[in-house]
């Protein structure tokens, strides 16, 4: 079942100076190029959701869904967005991406897909081995699978004053697709300066 893509790019990327991190160079194409050109093939439609003009995404003639929330309400915020856009769809569920991870895995979506199928939970979210945390697993908030049909409780949540996004879904049962290949962390995301430069030293290692 082909699902509607989210890819959330709504935070204040505070921690690279602000401005929007999808739109930094990477290889000569914008973070975010990377990013549709990894999710298209997974997901159809895709949207951006971003707060601010949506111009400045013109070049990609995706839909540009702001949050509803106000006040820059996190990922969660995105979701709902995208839960919004999809019910005009008629669309039973989404998966969403961050807009500054731009080597997530190309089989992401069905084996989001598959976790839920597998374990009946109405969530899904990707994770990689942590041996910090007590589960030893890194779930990773911003790529999961979300049902439409919980648009309305997610939005009384976020009301609420709710933003952590693994106290909403472990509240309505959560599935974990693991991802433990080796090689590289393909959920690596840019978040400062240094991971510009990492990422750029590691896509020109990868085409070489």
């Amino acid at each position: 079942m082909t699902l509607p893509g989210v890819i959330l790019a709504g935070g204040l990327a505070t921690r690279m100076g602000g401005g929007d991190k999808g739109l930094r160079d990477l290889g000569g194409k914008p973070i975010l190029g990377h990013v549709i050109d990894r999710l298209a093939p997974q997901a159809n439609p895709v949207a951006l959701n971003a707060n601010g003009d949506p111009a400045r995404f013109a070049d990609w003639g995706l839909p540009v869904l702001p949050d509803t929330i106000e006040g820059f309400a996190g990922p969660l915020a995105g979701v709902l967005a995208g839960l919004d856009w999809a019910a005009g769809q008629g669309a039973e569920a989404i998966v969403t991406v961050a807009a500054d991870t731009p080597f997530f895995p190309t089989d992401l979506v069905a084996r989001l897909q598959a976790a839920r199928v597998q374990t009946g939970q109405p969530i899904a979210l990707a994770a990689s081995p942590d041996a910090g945390r007590k589960s030893g697993l890194g779930r990773h908030p911003t790529f999961g699978l979300w049902p439409v049909a919980l648009r309305d409780d997610l939005r009384a949540a976020l009301g609420g004053g709710l933003r952590k996004v693994v106290l909403w879904t472990d509240r309505h049962g959560c599935a974990t697709a693991l991802f433990e290949e080796p090689g590289p962390d393909p959920f690596f995301n840019v978040n400062t300066p240094d991971d510009l430069t990492a990422a750029r030293a590691r896509l020109e290692k990868a085409q070489a």
